[in-house]
This record gives structure tokens, sequence and C-alpha cells, in this order.
């Protein structure tokens, strides 16, 4: 858990960022390219990643696409120059789940960093099958089961679909998901809470009469028909 995977081509940034996070007990390994990033994260097992976007080669959002999709449980925060709405839309879509802006408040970094780690803790599972019509989604496993295919889920989907399984034909208050899953209500991750909604919406789509349906400035439901 104490082991953070940087990827950062600025020399300077790199070098200050690794030795203030080592002060505050991290174990830090730059990476100075994504290509480089790529073979580091197959060589250790980490627990965060901090990913910039202006990279040499192929960017942050693509190496940061290819990370996720081996290794679907890593947290990671984009650190980016990049401050327009879009650049950080598009960060979410990929799946990080922070997004700073430079230059960096190295105090809030670190607060957000262990808030992430905090969360990825696993700790005993409540409620861990759930059926949602067709499907059966197993929440320790975070696998969602159709007919024979298996849907791999993020920690964080994992963790949505439970809440709304809990919730299932009740309200799921966007605010209550938002602080104990995102840490935060701010902007940023009520957008980023939309694009996991629909990331759901897609893998239950094999069965019509499973819906989650929005309801304005409120929140979610689970809705399951006979």
């Amino acid at each position: 858990m104490k082991k953070i995977l940087l990827i950062e081509d600025d020399e300077s940034f790199g070098y200050i960022l690794s030795e203030y996070l080592g002060l505050h007990d991290f174990e830090v390994t730059w990476a100075k390219s994504g290509e480089d990033g790529l073979q580091k994260v197959e060589q250790s097992i980490f627990g965060l990643g901090i990913f910039d976007i202006m990279l040499p080669g192929q960017n942050g959002y693509e190496i940061a696409a290819k990370i996720k999709r081996k290794h679907p449980d890593l947290p990671f925060i984009f650190l980016s120059a990049k401050s327009l709405k879009i650049d950080k839309l598009k960060g979410f879509k990929v799946g990080a789940d922070d997004y700073i802006t430079k230059p960096v408040d190295e105090e809030l970094l670190l607060a957000k960093i262990k808030a992430l780690l905090k969360r990825n803790i696993k700790t005993e599972y409540i409620d861990d099958v759930f059926i949602i019509g067709k499907y059966q989604f197993t929440f320790s496993l975070q696998q969602l089961a159709f007919e024979k295919k298996i849907i791999n889920l993020t920690k964080r989907e994992s963790e949505l679909l439970r809440m709304l399984c809990q919730n299932e034909n009740q309200l799921l208050a966007r605010k209550k998901a938002l602080r104990e899953i995102w840490g935060a209500t701010d902007e940023f991750s009520r957008k980023s809470m939309d694009v996991f909604i629909s990331h759901l919406r897609k893998y239950l789509s094999k069965d019509d009469r499973v819906q989650i349906n929005n309801v304005h400035g409120q929140g979610f439901i689970l809705k399951i028909g006979s």
C-alpha cells in the first residue's frame, strides 16, 4: 500500500515529488515515460499511481487506459497542467480516481493519496452476493455474471453497484455515495460518478428488466422489474 508508481517526464518536478513523498514514508518508483511506466507496473505491485498527461510518446490518457485494463484495481491520480474541464472529464472517463492541476499543493495531494489508499484496504464483506434480474453479482470477487459470461468490475464499480443493490427500488442519494466511495462531493467527483453509472448501465443492459434511473438532483434508483 505504500508503493507509488509516479509517471512524470519533468525532471525537476519528478525529483521534488519523489523526495516529498519519500519523506512521508512512501516508496516511490519514478518512471520518466509512459512506456517505462508500463514496464514498471508489470514488475511490481503498487498501491497507487500518479500520472502526468503530457508525456513523450504515448500520452497519460493512453498509458492510464492500458494500465487500467490490466490492473483494474489500481487507483490513480492525474497530475497535469491541462486544466480545461474537457481534459478533466477525459481523465475520469479513463478511470482516474482524482485529477489535480499543476502547480500542485503537496499537502492536499498527500491527503488525497492517504484517503485513496485507506478506501482501498480490503475489509470484511457484508452482503456479498446479489441477484439482479438475470445477473449474479459477487461483491468480494468484483464479478458480475450473466449466463456463462463474467464481467470483471473495478473496486469502485463494485462498491457503487453494491450500494445500489442495498437500496434496490429506493433512492440512493448521490451525496451519500460520493462521501462513502469517492470521499468528496465536488463537481469532478460527481462527474466521475456519472461515468461509473454509465459503465454499470452498459454492463446490465442485457436484461431489459434492470434499470438504473436518474432522479434529477438527488441520486439514482436501481429498479428490477418482474
